[in-house]
């Protein structure tokens, strides 16, 4: 896997500048190193070949540079993938469609390039446990959730490398009792849901649980949506299995948990989007912005890997973005504001 051993180098030949800097930003989001970026002018005078996994070539057009092919095909055996789309305006969900296409790409030469958290990381989590801070009281302008009770309102916890230790620093950080429901969808190792189930379900009030068929997600939870296949809510609002995989090279496919979870909660769907490589959640969440839904992320410095939740902040619909703990002590802001709300529209209405 990218990141344990050396990294695949890519090499990149475009007669655009623009092209070639759009093409070294989504290779290093994914973990690729870059050995060489230039036109193909400066290619054929490099005094030394370079030794590159990977040649990526774009150009305006290809009858203007007749010799540059026989010369990396006379220099190289590494796969040379010509033709490449050009490269979208960055932020754009065309971009994000674009970099997909390319990920897709680059792993049909390159293997598996989203970097995961290991097992010994996972295990790390459960020794540290001891060290969890004690939970934060209760606002009292919030009024504890009755145990049991169907979540009306919830937030979908996006994840991948890094994401573990951030979603358990965040839970650490919340008071019992809160009226929300969390539903956690992580880039993981399937093998390894048992290791994060065990040591997340540790936590003292927010219990990790697998994803049941027929469940409604409690005031409380944190339900884990599985790997191998696409979960939906029916219209009661039930968790149910489909028989489709995740879309997308990852599972589960957090853009896709994003608009299912949506399809059912409308703008009580809310997001936070935690460290991570790639861009996954930045297609689905500006759709959900437009449902009212509040999308947060982790800020780059706390994340293990900045590039998932960048990728959301760069779409513009993102209302907060801190570390764990802020991001914790902001949702119990943002419902002890709803609350205060809820309980003047009562008298105002009395």
């Amino acid at each position: 896997m990218a990141g344990q051993s050396a990294r695949p180098r890519v090499g990149i030949v475009s007669d655009v500048v623009l092209q070639r800097h759009r093409l070294q930003a989504a290779t290093a989001k994914f973990g690729l190193d870059v050995c060489f970026s230039g036109d193909p002018d400066r290619l054929q005078g490099y005094p030394e070949f370079p030794d590159a996994s990977l040649w990526l070539v774009t150009l305006e057009d290809e009858a203007d540079h007749p010799v540059l092919f026989d010369h990396l095909l006379e220099n190289t055996e590494a796969p040379v993938l010509f033709g490449l789309d050009q490269a979208p305006k960055p932020g754009s969900t065309d971009y994000f469609r674009w970099e997909r296409r390319l990920l897709g790409k680059l792993e049909q030469q390159l293997g598996h390039l989203e970097e995961l958290d290991s097992e010994a990381t996972l295990e790390q989590l459960e020794e540290d446990a001891a060290a969890a801070p004690p939970s934060p009281d209760l606002p009292h302008w919030i009024s504890p959730a009755d145990p049991g009770s169907v979540a009306e309102e919830v937030w979908i916890l996006g994840a991948s490398l890094g994401g573990p230790a951030a979603v358990k620093t965040f839970l650490d950080h919340l008071p019992a009792g809160l009226p929300v429901g969390f539903i956690y969808a992580q880039h993981i190792d399937g093998n390894f849901t048992d290791v994060l189930t065990r040591v997340l379900g540790r936590h003292a009030h927010y219990k990790l649980k697998r994803a049941d068929e027929g469940y409604r997600v409690k005031n409380g939870d944190v339900v884990l949506m599985p790997v191998e296949h696409e979960w939906k809510l029916n219209e009661q609002g039930a968790l149910t299995e489909t028989s489709n995989s995740w879309p997308g090279p990852y599972g589960p496919s957090i853009d896709q948990v994003l608009l299912n979870i949506a399809d059912h909660y409308g703008q009580h769907c809310h997001a936070i989007l935690f460290s991570g490589m790639g861009n996954d959640g930045a297609i689905a969440a500006p759709l959900l912005k437009a449902y009212g839904s509040r999308i947060w992320v982790q800020e780059s410095t706390s994340c293990g890997n900045s590039s998932m939740p960048d990728s959301v902040a760069a779409t513009g619909c993102t209302g907060f973005c801190g570390t764990p703990e802020q991001l914790a002590r902001e949702l119990v802001k943002a419902i002890e504001e709803s609350c205060l709300l809820k309980g003047r529209q009562k008298r105002d209405s009395a």
